[in-house]
């Protein structure tokens, strides 16, 4: 008890020291660890953060940083489309939501720039509060699978029907995956690890596979073989033994149960293939699966046909080319969070299953993927603007040999490609305040931390 008094006064004794230092410190920190809590708290946190930045503006601490002003011109393009949109009622409801698209990065421009060690101090923190989540989550899973009997529990989210899943639907287990992929990368590359450390390590990367999102694990897993045969001290040296070993960890946990289940499920035949989350849960026996070249070139479906998840976005990759060629949307798009009338009218069309009560239909999903969902809604610069984002991002990233930063960046470019993490709210937020806090500060020329 002792012990835990005492961290906790140190850990509350040094938030205190880095927040004399620079007073957006916490306010940050805030943001960043409120992200998977409630919209209210994070809400509170984004509004501390923005007026801790207008109050303690200085001139002298501000510099035109472009990369910074990015996301900001984005969020002009987002309110811009009100003007165009088919759908403005849509479009307006939905400004408020991305918000963070301005006043995050607006906050960054006006505060005093993080030094490298503080952006570390940050992500410390942030990695801490992760474990601490997952802990939680992970107890909850044993309570509630003794109450429950069922092992759902320990894998995935659940449903909108029920409340089965290692965590709650509304978080969505894809998205908690990238929260607590980047709280890895930050324990497992450390170049000197503490016993914690390396529990700390273990215990992130088996949540991030009980979370069973196909996507981000193989990317995960990717970028664990990246840093350990390539960017880690050891990795010349221990190449083959780190292969060996690694492999053979891997091979034991896809032979476990639900996890082998759910990648098996993908690959069993052509007409079932899926490398990402399924859109429509509890589909019943004897449908058809819609192949991938179905969901290309079918001239119609019936609302007996189930598009697993890739087949999905396969289909609305499809629809959005036909979008553009139909429509004179390239320039303009159809304005923000205003292409669901035209999504509905494609699943009318080609005569997709449109729910009933128990299951939301395929007409009601976005475009689950962000690089498409940019173009449909904000045209080709949206597109563009979104595009350098990442390049930015990337390339910062790379000069400044931090692997959390670069794991960050290669996730979020993976993640864009199944989900429209923009479009959400924890998305939005998580993506601009860590984009924010990587890049802010650095010169691109040569990627010299302020």
């Amino acid at each position: 008890m002792g012990n835990t008094y005492n961290s906790l006064k140190n850990v509350f004794q040094n938030l205190i020291k880095e927040s004399k230092e620079n007073r957006s410190f916490i306010p940050v920190l805030l943001v960043l660890v409120t992200v998977p809590l409630s919209y209210a708290m994070n809400n509170i946190a984004l509004g501390l953060f923005f007026a801790v930045a207008v109050i303690n503006f200085r001139k002298a601490n501000f510099f035109f940083q472009s990369h910074l002003i990015l996301p900001i011109l984005l969020y002009a393009l987002m309110a811009a489309s009100y003007f165009w949109s088919i759908d403005k009622e849509s479009t307006l409801s939905a400004l408020s939501k991305e918000v963070s698209l301005l006043i995050i990065p607006l906050g960054f421009l006006f505060i005093k720039d993080f030094s490298k060690d503080e952006k570390k101090k940050i992500i410390s923190y942030y990695s801490y509060f992760i474990a601490i989540l997952v802990v939680y989550y992970l107890i909850r899973a044993v309570i509630r699978y003794f109450v429950l009997q069922d092992f759902r529990v320990f894998f995935y989210h659940g449903t909108n029907e029920d409340n089965f899943g290692l965590v709650p639907k509304l978080l969505n287990a894809i998205h908690v995956s990238v929260f607590v992929a980047v709280a890895f990368f930050y324990f497992f590359t450390k170049e000197i690890k503490s016993r914690m450390d390396i529990f700390l390590s273990v215990l992130l990367f088996g949540f991030v596979l009980l979370l069973s999102s196909k996507n981000i694990i193989l990317v995960f897993i990717l970028l664990v073989i990246l840093h350990l045969f390539f960017f880690s001290k050891a990795s010349h040296k221990l190449r083959l033994r780190n292969l060996i070993v690694f492999g053979l960890i891997i091979g034991l946990i896809f032979s476990f149960g639900r996890i082998k289940t759910r990648f098996q499920q993908e690959f069993q035949t052509n007409t079932n293939k899926s490398l990402s989350a399924n859109v429509i849960e509890g589909v019943p026996v004897g449908v058809h699966y819609v192949s991938l070249k179905e969901a290309w070139s079918n001239e119609t479906f019936t609302p007996n046909d189930y598009f697993p998840g890739t087949a999905f976005r396969v289909y609305q990759f499809r629809i959005f080319t036909e979008l553009l060629c139909e429509e004179n949307v390239f320039l303009t798009g159809f304005g923000l969070n205003a292409s669901y009338p035209k999504i509905e009218e494609k699943a009318k069309h080609y005569n997709l299953f449109m729910g009933n009560d128990e299951t939301e239909g395929y007409q009601a999903k976005n475009f689950h993927n962000q690089y498409i969902q940019n173009f449909a809604e904000l045209g080709i610069l949206g597109f563009v603007l979104l595009l350098l984002m990442f390049v930015i991002n990337v390339k910062i990233a790379y000069k400044s040999k931090d692997f959390v930063h670069f794991a960050f960046a290669i996730l979020m470019i993976s993640l864009f490609l199944t989900e429209s993490f923009l479009w959400r709210q924890r998305g939005v937020v998580y993506f601009t305040i860590m984009y924010c806090l990587f890049n802010s500060g650095i010169t691109i020329n040569n990627s010299k931390a302020a």
